[in-house]
């Protein structure tokens, strides 16, 4: 696993862990239980370099659903990590970022320089985002 940061705080990873999270990702994508359309999955690389994986769960009260991104911080949490360094989210869709409640649970336990990656399809291009880039006014 290679992560740094460079001067412009961006956290670059290696393809190799790139895969790793993308491959969690997606097969926790296949377990997603939904009413709708988008079955989504996703993979969070918490501190210590553990990759921890969710799906989405919809319910018929759809007030009840639960996002991708918030099974996977919640296992990570589960597991006793407290920190996100990079999340990535499987959909197919051509575009995809996390809602606004997924988003604050990200920076909850992630940083603005957090990166939060989306990739459309298997091993498809992952489009790469920082947290204070999707939620520029997030307080500190």
């Amino acid at each position: 696993m290679s992560l740094e940061s460079d001067t412009n705080l961006q956290i670059h990873i290696d393809d190799s862990l790139l895969q790793e999270l993308a491959s969690a990702a997606w097969k926790s994508r296949e377990n997603a239980y939904v009413i709708g359309p988008t079955k989504v999955g996703c993979a969070v690389l918490g501190s210590g370099g553990k990759i921890f994986a969710g799906c989405n769960i919809e319910h018929r009260f759809r007030s009840h659903d639960i996002h991708a991104e918030v099974n996977a911080i919640s296992t990570m949490v589960a597991n006793g990590c407290k920190s996100i360094s990079v999340i990535l989210i499987a959909a197919e869709r051509d575009r995809f970022t996390p809602c606004g409640a997924c988003m604050d649970w990200i920076m909850q336990f992630g940083t603005a320089d957090t990166l939060v990656l989306f990739q459309g399809k298997r091993n498809g291009e992952i489009q790469r985002y920082t947290s204070a880039q999707l939620m520029p006014y997030y307080p500190a």
